[in-house]
């Protein structure tokens, strides 16, 4: 029976719900972080411009909004971050992952971007409780 299934699927390939599918040697961890800062950027794109597009409402309302100073300097310090986890990505994927004399800076480099980020997280968390909302006027 099992024979039967090897050659029915050409000895390397499984079947995935009718559809044929070769089977993959290890896990290339070069590919996988590369595709996992590529994912992270992504979210900090998405939430760079949710940030400058808070920014523009803050400016907008102008300093006679009462949380004025503490928005600025909080969207500020958030978009700063962003760009540095944004650079660090950029480090950590250009690096190869094989190469064990990189994997202590690389580990740092990991530490150094997973805490910004939950800074960040923390830092939107405020601006989003701060935040510019107008109020409902009730004619």
């Amino acid at each position: 029976m099992a024979s039967e299934n090897m050659e029915m699927n050409g000895g390397d390939e499984v079947a995935l719900r009718g559809r044929p599918r070769r089977l993959q040697g290890p896990l290339n961890m070069n590919h996988y972080a590369n595709k996992k800062s590529a994912a992270e950027s992504m979210l900090d794109v998405a939430l760079l411009m949710a940030n400058a597009s808070q920014l523009q409402a803050v400016l907008a309302e102008g300093p006679e909004f009462p949380y004025y100073t503490v928005l600025i300097t909080m969207i500020s310090i958030s978009l700063i971050l962003q760009i540095l986890v944004g650079i660090l990505l950029i480090f950590i994927v250009k690096w190869n992952l094989n190469d064990e004399a990189m994997h202590y800076r690389l580990n740092i480099m990991e530490n150094v971007a997973t805490s910004f980020v939950f800074i960040i997280v923390v830092v939107n968390i405020f601006i989003t409780a701060f935040g510019v909302q107008r109020p409902v006027s009730k004619d």
